[in-house]
């Protein structure tokens, strides 16, 4: 089971984004806010996934954050709800959209991703309500173990280090895999440097 795939990306597309992990390719199919998370091209990303098989074939699908994974696990659990409809509705409401949604039984919210009907929404509402009790939306879709923003700043470090992109950025891929996608900034631009510094020293 592949929980977590940390490299590069490669490209991607309407729902889709390709991970370069050391030459592997991986597509991870994901939600559009998902989609909005991620940094450019070729630089560093962590996504947390989920592969479920459908009709003999492996799909990965992935998340920026561990609470958007949690709340597709408990959307594909509800009848009528596979993956690509749990993945609109990710992509129309964030997780804490969905709490309140279910809590208040606003069925009309539900209804704005696509393919989602008023008798599905009912049925969602219906079956994840024991799941929302007393559960307080605010700031729970914060997910402080999001590695964008962190590998941004790494980056950004780098470079006013003198460092191009080009370079910095598998650097902070490597100390990111190293490291802990949860480790102080600090110490990923320690790990990174790190590794550029035995990199020019291989070169030599």
């Amino acid at each position: 089971m592949i929980a977590k795939l940390k490299g590069i990306i490669d490209s991607t597309g309407l729902d889709w984004v390709i991970v370069d992990v050391h030459g592997l390719c991986y597509q991870v199919f994901i939600s559009s806010k998902t989609m909005a998370q991620l940094p450019n091209l070729g630089e560093a990303v962590i996504l947390y996934t989920e592969m479920l098989v459908r009709q003999e074939q492996p799909i990965l699908y992935g998340f920026a954050s561990s609470f958007e994974q949690e709340w597709f696990n408990k959307l594909i659990t509800v009848q009528g709800v596979g993956a690509r409809v749990a993945l609109a509705l990710l992509s129309a409401l964030t997780p804490d959209d969905l709490i309140l949604a279910i809590q208040s039984a606003d069925k009309t919210r539900i209804c704005q991703a696509d393919g989602v009907g008023q008798k599905l929404a009912s049925r969602l509402v219906t079956e994840l309500k024991d799941k929302v009790k007393g559960v307080t939306a605010t700031a729970s879709g914060t997910d402080q173990e999001s590695p964008f923003g962190i590998a941004a700043d790494v980056i950004s470090a780098l470079e006013n280090l003198g460092y191009k992109k080009s370079e910095a950025t598998p650097a902070v891929a490597r100390a990111i895999e190293e490291e802990g996608a949860t480790a102080p900034t600090a110490v990923l631009i320690r790990s990174a440097l790190s590794f550029l510094a035995s990199k020019i020293t291989g070169a030599a």
